[in-house]
């Protein structure tokens, strides 16, 4: 089939009218009626076969341009895949010419690229033994560098070591057995910490500690005692019985002293002594000196002094 019949076929549907016969005219009946689209690029003149299929011969379409024309249906079908939208052909083309520029550099590179010889001798950094150019000795560093990877990446994390537990050794080679060494040094730890608590502790004084033990007796009978005491609490009359007051007037009549011992249960010297800011009294071994420099004299002195002043003034200003 010929291209003009195909064209015929598919695309120009409409009828051709009846040819009417004339009687100046006479056709014969080889020819073709209708439009002869000739090609402005033909070489030959010389008239060819009727029946030679040829695609560069002239194309006779059998209906005439102004039925052509005057047809509304659009008779073009498309053949094979669409054409791509602007926005589609345009990423198309950036990805064909990235891969192209990428292809040609690495040509380019390839080309630029020293020629290694592998026959020679190799030393243990991957290159050659001799004589040689620069960027001979670079390129087989690099080469060398990238067989060691591609090499590391195919044995993977079991040759590698990775995720494995670290092996320690002491300076003989002995592997060290690290949760023994840590229950160890936890240990040390440990014992260190008691031993500052317990020198803490010395340096606190034998009245402190008592007071601690006495707080820690109270707070624990505390859980069994009322909220509210009366004057018939038996515990309490016995705690204020057993204070001493300087002032008590009746102290002299107790018949039933008790004797005279530390918060320790350590004996209390009997006779009279001078007192201290502390309220420490001496031991029942003191043989009655004092031997200290006077301070606590003068520091007793110069409190009485002050109060004394503090009274006489506020005297003073009630007498005006």
């Amino acid at each position: 089939m010929s291209l003009a019949d195909y064209l015929a076929k598919n695309y120009l549907t409409a009828d051709s009218k009846p040819e009417k016969k004339s009687k100046k005219r006479k056709r014969k009946d080889g020819a073709h009626p209708g439009i002869v689209i000739a090609d402005d690029d033909a070489l030959g003149w010389g008239p060819k076969a009727a029946d030679a299929d040829d695609d560069d011969a002239p194309l006779n379409v059998a209906a005439t341009s102004a039925e052509f024309r005057k047809t509304k249906k659009n008779n073009w079908q498309t053949i094979g895949i669409p054409a791509p939208s602007s926005t589609d052909q345009a990423a198309a083309d950036a990805i064909i010419a990235s891969a192209a520029a990428e292809t040609s550099a690495r040509v380019i590179a390839d080309e630029d690229a020293p020629a290694v010889d592998d026959t020679g001798m190799k030393m243990e950094s991957g290159a050659h033994a001799g004589l040689q150019t620069a960027d001979q000795v670079t390129a087989q560093l690099k080469r060398k560098q990238a067989e060691e990877r591609k090499r590391f990446l195919e044995d993977g994390a079991e040759h590698s070591g990775q995720g494995k537990e670290t092996i320690y050794r002491d300076a003989s080679g002995r592997i060290i057995n690290v949760a023994m060494k840590r229950a160890e040094a936890r240990k040390k730890a440990e014992e260190e910490a008691a031993k500052a608590a317990a020198q803490l502790e010395a340096q606190k004084g034998d009245v402190q500690r008592a007071e601690r033990e006495r707080r820690k007796e109270q707070l624990k009978d505390a859980k069994y005692m009322t909220v509210a005491r009366y004057e018939d609490d038996v515990e309490m009359n016995e705690e204020m019985k057993e204070k001493e007051r300087w002032n008590d007037p009746a102290a002299m009549f107790l018949t039933k002293k008790k004797q005279g011992r530390s918060v320790t249960g350590k004996p209390l010297y009997a006779g009279a002594a001078a007192p201290n800011r502390y309220g420490i009294r001496p031991g029942h071994r003191w043989d009655g000196v004092d031997r200290g420099n006077g301070f606590e004299k003068q520091y007793f002195a110069a409190r009485n002094r002050r109060r004394d002043l503090k009274e006489l003034d506020y005297a003073w200003q009630m007498d005006e």
